[in-house]
């Protein structure tokens, strides 16, 4: 490990989500003391490998050397290399999401490569804003209630994580994907807002990833991995769902107050020509 400290804020976001599904991550790499070496965390990804036989790209410290191959950063991971910064957050919650999610994190990588191939690495085509959305902010909700999905798409928050907040963790879940958003969750006065992909689940797969288990986490990878490898997700900005997370019970303490979904900005209306995509079937 690194000599430097690892620098946490305050201590209690990390004890309730997002933060808190990652325990298990953090507690591998015993970030609570020093940050984790690329060394560590390459230990780990070969671990995890091992486990479910599943690729996942190198760390490796990025450098000046590293950085002069004059390649694209994503055709650098598709080559095999994710360049990751030494004692950093962003870098190193990137690293994490790649461990827990990794079909999913290729399939976007393969996807902004092709885009990269076909329009060159100087522009940026509609698809490859979706991609990075995701990646930094995205998370992925599972919802068995079509009137749950009704409320979303109306941004009836005060319904939905109010009115229905016995839903939340029965009905209807989430797991956040992008590592900017994993990011933003250590300052705990932070409202979070991610751009989602929904999925159409069953009350037993609902509840599979309130637990949080690794079942859970490989099937929502593989079925978000198989949407992206298809093409039918992702092809515009527009198409992800925004969702306030700090609204969901027991992600933010002000959400046990009902005024808190008429007075927190993240709460915007609905405007009058946006759409959403219905959630993606099994």
């Amino acid at each position: 490990m690194s000599d430097d400290p690892l620098k946490i804020p305050q201590s209690f976001v990390f004890d309730r989500p997002p933060l808190a599904d990652w325990a298990s991550e953090f507690a591998s790499l015993s970030p609570g003391q020093r940050w984790p070496s690329i060394v560590e965390l390459e230990e780990l990804r070969v671990q995890r490998e091992r486990s479910d036989g599943i690729p996942r790209p190198h760390f490796v410290a990025q450098s000046r050397a590293l950085l002069a191959d004059g390649l694209h950063y994503e055709e650098r991971i598709r080559g095999g290399r994710v360049a990751t910064r030494e004692d950093n957050w962003h870098d190193l919650l990137n690293a994490l999401v790649w461990l827990r999610y990794p079909r999913t994190k290729s399939a976007l990588n393969e996807a902004q490569c092709v885009d990269i191939g076909r329009v060159g690495a100087r522009q940026r085509t509609r698809a490859q804003c979706a991609m990075t959305h995701f990646d930094e902010a995205g998370a992925i909700v599972l919802c068995s209630d079509p009137e749950l999905v009704a409320l979303w798409d109306q941004h009836d928050w005060h319904g939905l994580f109010w009115r229905r907040r016995d839903a939340w963790n029965v009905r209807i879940a989430v797991l956040v994907f992008g590592h900017a958003i994993l990011e933003l969750a250590l300052q705990a006065e932070r409202f979070l807002v991610a751009k989602c992909i929904a999925l159409a689940a069953t009350a037993e797969q609902v509840a599979r990833v309130a637990a949080n288990t690794d079942e859970g986490h490989a099937m929502v990878d593989a079925r978000v991995a198989a949407a992206i490898a298809a093409g039918t997700h992702l092809r515009d900005p527009q198409e992800l769902r925004p969702l306030p997370l700090s609204g969901i019970p027991g992600w933010n303490p002000r959400s046990e107050d009902e005024s808190f979904f008429a007075d927190a900005p993240c709460f915007r209306p609905l405007r009058a020509d946006r759409r959403y995509p219905q959630p993606d079937q099994a």
